[in-house]
């Protein structure tokens, strides 16, 4: 017999499931819980915190992810090798498999939760999933209603959740037994053969940037954060291991949100109500406030070894994967706004982690500067990160979010350089990355000299500043920071062998050049006269 938990209005019956067993409805955190570790999909750590595994998907599967091809959205999305189509009798079929699964799973569980801190904006979701920490993990990465909104919640979207099923290629029209399609006219997305929480994550932020653009609203992958008064917004953009968690989590600013916004007339707002931070070699002395996030009750943690005997999560343990991961809700953090908005933006940044170690620590960017570079989303990948990397490879990724972009990356880019000028925003691109040589010669840059960087800029002190261009990336390099030594700002001067830092700097800027060619064709030459000039 059916029983519903915490939530008697439910009815699955307009989501086409019949559940043969129990159904938890928005339990309580404790009790998913309990069910997680019932389950034996989860152990206990030493604190309290739901400690999973993923593997063999320890990061997103982006090669299986559709969009059903369908009237409503066909003319809007960039169809290519990010959005690939699926034809709508494949969606059907896969549909009916999702439903009857999931009305065979004892218990199930429903989450309800809320997208986007401007109720203008608010998107309503609803998990349905085999597995009890995924509704753990929905519960802390979104909106959470209150008891009366919950009372009379109607979904806008349905994700269907069921890591256990694996999809039939031939069959499905799917390239593996994995799963992740979006039907943008009937607002579900069928998620199935991956534990990987981040796939729920990212669908929703996927969702959103198909909607928001549309209605006007720049939708953007990034940090924000701005100082106590709530003045001087910030926003971070950067590809994983550029330090958008960590550098937007400052103890002297508020946090407003640590990976997805929107920026609409009035200003900025979160899309969550949680983190998701990379934890691998995460230190309690460089990143006290994620530290103490990690180490609570209840935190949701991705493939981290535990210590045999103690339950001790091993953080510098790279054994299952560089890629772990953390989940909790952002009140977990002290210096935080629970309204997750704020106002336009005064200044904008835009993280790399160049291995390269030609970009500078800190440089200013004109308006046509910081459209070039959130075009074109450079970062760099290490030896070690990715499974067949042996030496950094450069990697560019549009908007710095192209996986999850349903429309073309001009159209936000569009409407950033709108904004940008019209608010007169300040632009920033910060290299996280090596100084004095590349990966394997030179060293990390530390976050301690980048924080008293990123401090300098926002606070003011480098308005006005004497500034040298880069001789091939043309960007305005300060000639002093206080706090950080005068060698590290010229990257060219940090190496012993500046004709090696030549050859170096000459390749990168080839590569920017090379990548910046398919925008350049599409209408954007204008914008290509901003990137670096090749020796």
């Amino acid at each position: 017999m059916q029983k519903i938990e915490a939530g008697s209005h439910l009815d699955l019956e307009p989501h086409g499931i019949e559940p043969a067993g129990i159904v938890i409805h928005n339990a309580p955190v404790a009790e998913l819980c309990e069910h997680a570790i019932q389950s034996q999909r989860a152990r206990l750590g030493a604190e309290g915190q739901i400690v999973v595994g993923t593997a063999p998907f320890t990061g997103r599967s982006p090669e299986d992810k559709f969009f059903v091809r369908e009237p409503s959205s066909e003319r809007e999305i960039d169809w290519g090798p990010i959005n690939r189509p699926l034809a709508e009798e494949h969606y059907r079929r896969l549909l009916a498999k999702i439903r009857t699964y999931l009305g065979r799973c004892e218990p199930l569980f429903v989450q309800d939760a809320y997208a986007c801190a401007d109720p203008r904006r608010r998107l309503r979701v609803r998990l349905i999933s085999e597995s009890a920490w995924h509704a753990l993990f929905a519960h802390h990465m979104f909106l959470r209603p209150g008891r009366e909104e919950l009372a009379s919640f109607a979904p806008d979207w349905t994700i269907y959740h069921a890591p256990g099923l694996r999809a039939e290629p031939a069959a499905d029209g799917t390239r593996s037994g994995t799963f992740i399609v979006c039907h943008l006219g009937e607002r579900t997305l069928l998620i199935g053969g991956t534990s990987y929480a981040g796939e729920i994550k990212k669908g929703v932020f996927t969702v959103l940037n198909y909607a928001l653009p549309l209605g006007g609203v720049l939708s953007m992958h990034c940090s924000a954060n701005k100082r106590p008064d709530g003045s001087e917004v910030a926003l971070f953009f950067g590809l994983s291991g550029t330090g958008k968690t960590t550098l937007s989590s400052d103890p002297e600013r508020t946090l407003i949100g640590d990976d997805e916004h929107g920026w609409g007339e009035d200003g900025i707002f979160n899309f969550e109500g949680g983190c998701y931070a990379k934890v691998i070699r995460l230190s309690a002395e460089a990143e006290p406030a994620i530290w103490r996030a990690v180490h609570r009750f209840g935190t949701v943690v991705e493939n981290v070894v535990l210590e045999p005997g103690t339950r001790r999560l091993l953080l510098d343990d790279d054994s299952i994967t560089e890629n772990t991961r953390a989940a909790y809700p952002v009140t977990y953090l002290s210096n935080m706004d629970p309204s997750g908005r704020g106002d336009h933006p005064r200044h904008l940044v835009l993280l790399t982690c160049d291995a390269f170690a030609v970009l500078p620590p800190l440089a200013r960017l004109h308006h046509g500067q910081a459209m070039y570079h959130f075009l074109s989303g450079y970062t760099a990948k290490v030896a070690g990160t990715e499974r067949g990397v042996t030496e950094p490879r450069a990697t560019f990724s549009a908007c710095f979010g192209a996986p999850f972009l349903p429309l073309a990356p001009e159209r936000y880019a569009a409407l950033l350089g709108e904004r940008l000028a019209r608010h007169q925003v300040r632009c920033w691109l910060v290299n996280t990355g090596w100084t004095g040589g590349p990966f394997g010669v030179g060293r990390r840059i530390s976050i301690a000299h980048t924080r008293a960087l990123l401090r300098a800029a926002l606070s003011g002190a480098l308005d006005g500043m004497e500034a040298s261009p880069d001789p091939v990336f043309g960007l305005e390099i300060p000639a002093r920071v206080e706090g950080v030594p005068q060698e590290l700002l010229q990257p060219r001067r940090s190496w012993n062998d500046p004709a090696a830092y030549d050859a170096r700097a000459a390749e990168l800027a080839r590569r920017f050049r090379e990548n910046f060619e398919r925008f350049a064709s599409r209408g954007s030459r204008e914008l290509a006269a901003c990137g670096p000039r090749l020796p």
